[in-house]
């Protein structure tokens, strides 16, 4: 149950991430908006999330991860409720960007902790299972999106927003990462904790100590120091690129479709096969991990992920155009299944948060530029091809990163 919490936690991020997209040609004819300020839009909360990301990764080490977690969600919900109060363009961007900071907490966190509380032998494909709330959370805020358009976007945002209440769940089901506690001398609470999600099975003996590395503050100057300094600058980069390769099209993948022909709600269908076809590359990633390591699954997967790419920018047929988005979907999907789990492997404990707090910091600086770069493209013209094969090169730079990074499947966190 405290892996299915967490689960969820995941698709609300998704889901609260993608509310603004599929909601954005609304706010546009509401707000009168331009394609570059509906891409400043959708940047917003990604604007936040890079700010948040640097805040909450001095926090969690104070609060725990658990607490972390359940003080994002709520934060989250109570801005995002706000957030349909906004007369104007200006107080709804200043808005998202506020509830991007409040949910960065959880974004930083949900993978480390998640690993936290897994054996060795699950920790990769369980965890990539967690990276499948992505697709689910698609699907809930498009169903949002399709059941709630005549209400209006307000309307829209307001319900989704509600799904921070899920916090009640998380403070009940979810115990406290044993290694925080131990990091942080809660001997006794950490062997309990154990104790708990081996089910009884594993019986730490009282004078037994458990060690992990001290959890200290302020840690990110040993990130770029000694050994650390290129595996930092290395996955920063790749976090960059790849997440501008994705996110760089599905933030424009209404509008580009539409450029293809597509109606609104065929748009919307489109998504919606394809965030089905993200879950069978996330089970076929998770499965072929533990066979194969991180390192060569996640190259494949991009490689694969890159020629779709390529296939899709220059498809001269629908049917193309279907096939390869699927395909693109399936790939890429399953490599950020594998990559979000190995970030957090890289790093011991008590930089653990904050190498993934790094991590994410690139991914919402690429969030934030993909939305405006591809919003001006579009606003000046520019054809559906040369944009998406644009994107598609993010995608490449993204294989030949992962090369330079050190295999971590079924090693034992630090």
């Amino acid at each position: 149950m405290s892996c299915f919490a967490l689960f969820f936690v995941f698709v609300i991020e998704s889901w609260e991430m993608m509310i603004i997209v599929y909601t954005s040609p609304q706010i546009a004819r509401d707000l009168s908006l331009d394609a570059l300020s509906v891409g400043n839009l959708i940047g917003a909360i990604f604007v936040g999330m890079g700010i948040g990301s640097l805040i909450w990764s001095f926090i969690c080490d104070r609060l725990g991860r658990k607490m972390t977690i359940i003080s994002s969600l709520v934060l989250y919900g109570l801005i995002s409720l706000l957030s349909v109060l906004s007369p104007d363009y200006y107080s709804l961007y200043v808005s998202r960007l506020l509830s991007g900071v409040a949910a960065a907490g959880m974004l930083i966190v949900t993978f480390p902790y998640f690993e936290e509380l897994l054996p060795v032998r699950w920790r990769g494909p369980f965890t990539v299972y967690l990276a499948a709330g992505w697709p689910v959370g698609i699907l809930c805020a498009l169903g949002a999106t399709v059941f709630l358009e005549q209400l209006g976007w307000r309307w829209i945002i307001g319900v989704s927003s509600l799904a921070s209440l899920w916090a009640i769940v998380v403070t009940f089901l979810v115990p406290e990462s044993p290694y925080w506690l131990a990091a942080v001398g809660r001997q006794s609470a950490a062997r309990e904790t154990i104790h708990r999600l081996s089910g009884g099975q594993v019986v730490v003996p009282p004078g037994s100590l458990l060690h992990v590395d001290t959890a200290e503050r302020g840690m990110w100057r040993e990130l770029v120091s000694g050994r650390m300094l290129p595996l930092t600058i290395t996955q920063i980069t790749l976090n960059f690129t790849f997440s501008w390769g994705y996110w760089g099209l599905q933030t424009w993948l209404p509008t580009l479709l539409q450029q293809r022909g597509l109606s609104v709600s065929q748009s919307y269908s489109f998504i919606a096969i394809s965030a089905l076809c993200m879950i069978p590359g996330y089970i076929s990633a998770s499965f072929l991990t533990g066979s194969y390591g991180r390192k060569k699954v996640l190259i494949w997967y991009i490689v694969a992920a890159a020629l779709s790419g390529y296939a899709f920018a220059n498809a001269e047929t629908m049917s193309v155009v279907y096939a390869s988005n699927f395909a693109l979907s399936f790939f890429s999907l399953g490599a950020w299944g594998i990559w979000d789990t190995w970030i957090a492997e890289f790093y011991p404990t008590r930089v653990r948060t904050v190498g993934y707090s790094a991590a994410i910091f690139a991914q919402r600086v690429a969030n934030i530029a993909a939305p405006t770069v591809i919003g001006a493209l579009v606003a000046h013209g520019i054809s559906f091809n040369v944009t998406t094969t644009i994107i598609n090169l993010f995608m490449v730079a993204s294989v030949v990163l992962a090369f330079f990074l050190p295999e971590t499947e079924g090693k034992d966190l630090e």
